[in-house]
């Protein structure tokens, strides 16, 4: 993880916008947050060193498009386009001005933590793709995870949950915080699916890694080094 890349984002829904900052802060990037795409362009104008940019599609005074299109005209920092269309027009459409990658809202932010950091690597040499926490070892290009050399077979969301922990060693996250960060924003379920998949992930790393997930009662869990 690159600890000292400047990200800017832009979204003019509020909610979302503090949502993935406050994730890539958490995270140790130092954020600017614009409203809409005059501001983002204004941003970026006035910043120097500007590593990556997550720009909403659909934004007021200027769209994500043309917010991307100006951008590419000076730089070639990598751009992370946010949309709520799947078309494949619109994938293909960024692409040709210039966007490097997409997520799909609704999204889970530790996927697009993941994405950041993909994008950050590619650009910069001292950017690390892996997280460790002891024995444990996590590629988030590959979705790899290895706990003592040991490759586990890890589903989607249990991955997702691993790498959010294992990035934030010693945090304590309630249920609804995980919830958020690798179900979506959007997810509105039942809190007790953390429980199981804590549960799976447990009994995955066996009972030696298994012990690094804690517990906190009454409120969540947090990851713990034992090695």
């Amino acid at each position: 993880m690159c600890e000292l890349a400047k990200v800017l984002v832009a979204d003019d829904e509020r909610r979302i916008r503090e949502l993935v900052q406050d994730a890539l802060e958490s995270q140790g990037y130092e954020v600017m947050a614009a409203t809409d795409g005059a501001e983002a362009l204004d941003m970026f104008s006035e910043a120097e060193d500007v590593s990556l940019v997550v720009l909403d599609v659909m934004m007021p005074q200027y769209d994500g498009w043309t917010v991307c299109r100006e951008i590419r005209k000076r730089s070639s920092v990598p751009i992370l386009m946010l949309t709520a269309r799947g078309e494949e027009f619109d994938e293909l459409h960024g692409f040709e001005l210039g966007a490097d990658d997409y997520v799909t809202k609704p999204f889970s932010l530790a996927l697009l933590l993941a994405r950041v950091a993909a994008l950050l690597r590619r650009t910069s040499p001292m950017a690390e793709g892996q997280v460790r926490a002891g024995s444990l070892e996590i590629d988030s290009a590959t979705h790899e995870v290895k706990y003592k050399g040991r490759l586990l077979d890890l589903a989607p969301k249990e991955f997702e949950t691993l790498l959010m922990m294992a990035a934030n060693l010693g945090r304590v996250f309630s249920r609804r915080q995980l919830l958020t960060s690798v179900w979506g924003y959007s997810y509105f379920g039942d809190e007790r699916t953390v429980d199981t998949h804590m549960a799976r992930l447990r009994s995955k790393l066996g009972d030696d890694g298994g012990r690094m997930i804690k517990t906190v009662r009454g409120f969540g869990y947090k990851l713990e080094v034992n090695d």
